[in-house]
């Protein structure tokens, strides 16, 4: 397919589609374009964000069909091939003359790509391996200073997935601070965020005429992209004694406290009627699983929040209040938070 063509066609299901490359958009092309049309066609619409159980469960469901079609032992010989090397050649032929792409996206309303990524994460045996030793963190510096970002060489040297190793060496490679923030290190957030925002807003307006009229505007910024999808690993280094999960817990502390104007508003009786609030909505929205939730209504229960805050809160209410919640799905937390919890809360208040 023309390459004109190709972004033509995605950006209706990609809008951010042209900031994309030129490669990416080709193979976007062969693996999704025809899928997205078949979806669009029964109506549903293609996803990003954070994967579903229904869809984590769809791709386990996919992986399994293929390992009984084609005979190949396990998840981890099909997704981390390389791994094995005298299979490599077998493997790699039962994977094209099976059709792997197709098989493993069939049912689940995303790009390719993304879900062969998920894939690899839920069924990496390298990804749940607990803390990092000391040894292992002091391993990991020394092997950043051979390979550099080479992270799948490191992986496989510290037998830990990809994306560990990199998020344990971001939080390790400097003398991150763990105390209270700075009037300095706040601002140089504060710059960074507005930096990667600006960034990001002058791609969006490239292809516009008054675009370089307006490069240098004060910019109304809608909230959604001011609390999501913001480039941690960027703004991290752009901060430089921080790694990115405290940015982001920074960030919306800011946020949280510029749209409530300073108020306290998860502290004592507050707290206990945000609570019963909460419960109460998601028991009314009935979410089969937390991709479902209309978080930024939600916010507005707390008092005009960022959907990170409400969020946060969710995730602290379920883990002191509901018994090994790991083990209970979205909507079972839901229930038993409206049937055992409310009546407490409602008692107190």
């Amino acid at each position: 397919m023309d390459l004109d063509i190709a972004k033509k066609e995605l950006e209706e299901f990609i809008p951010h589609v042209r900031s994309i490359s030129d490669s990416s958009i080709r193979k976007m092309a062969g693996r999704d374009l025809t899928r997205f049309k078949q979806f669009k066609k029964q109506g549903v619409a293609v996803r990003f964000g954070r994967f579903s159980q229904k869809e984590n469960d769809q791709i386990r469901k996919n992986v399994e069909e293929f390992l009984s079609i084609t005979g190949i032992e396990s998840a981890e010989k099909l997704l981390f091939t390389s791994r094995y090397p005298e299979e490599k050649e077998t493997i790699n032929r039962l994977k094209a003359s099976h059709l792997f792409c197709e098989k493993l996206s069939e049912g689940i309303p995303r790009p390719w790509r993304l879900i062969y990524y998920r894939a690899r994460k839920i069924f990496d045996p390298n990804n749940y391996k607990g803390r990092y030793t000391k040894e292992e963190k002091e391993k990991l510096k020394k092997y950043h200073a051979l390979h550099g970002n080479d992270w799948k060489k490191i992986s496989e040297m510290m037998s830990r997935s990809n994306l560990s190793v990199a998020m344990k060496y971001s939080e390790i490679k400097s003398a991150i601070n763990y105390g209270p923030w700075s009037k300095e290190e706040t601002q140089k957030l504060m710059q960074a965020v507005e930096e990667v925002i600006r960034k990001r807003i002058e791609m969006e307006d490239a292809e516009s005429l008054s675009s370089s009229k307006n490069s240098h505007r004060d910019l109304l910024i809608d909230r959604e992209k001011l609390c999501q999808k913001l480039p941690w690993s960027e703004i991290e280094a752009k901060v430089g004694t921080r790694y990115w999960r405290q940015c982001k817990q920074k960030w919306t502390t800011i946020l949280t406290k510029k749209m409530t104007k300073g108020q306290q508003l998860y502290r004592g009786m507050k707290a206990l009627e945000t609570k019963i609030n909460l419960i109460k909505r998601l028991h009314e929205m009935e979410p089969e699983d937390s991709n479902e939730v209309n978080w930024e209504e939600l916010s507005r229960i707390i008092g005009d929040v960022p959907r990170t805050y409400v969020q946060a809160k969710f995730y602290k209410l379920k883990v002191t209040c509901v018994p090994f919640w790991q083990k209970k799905s979205f909507s079972e937390i839901i229930d038993y938070l409206f049937e055992e919890k409310l009546p407490e809360f409602e008692q107190k208040l």
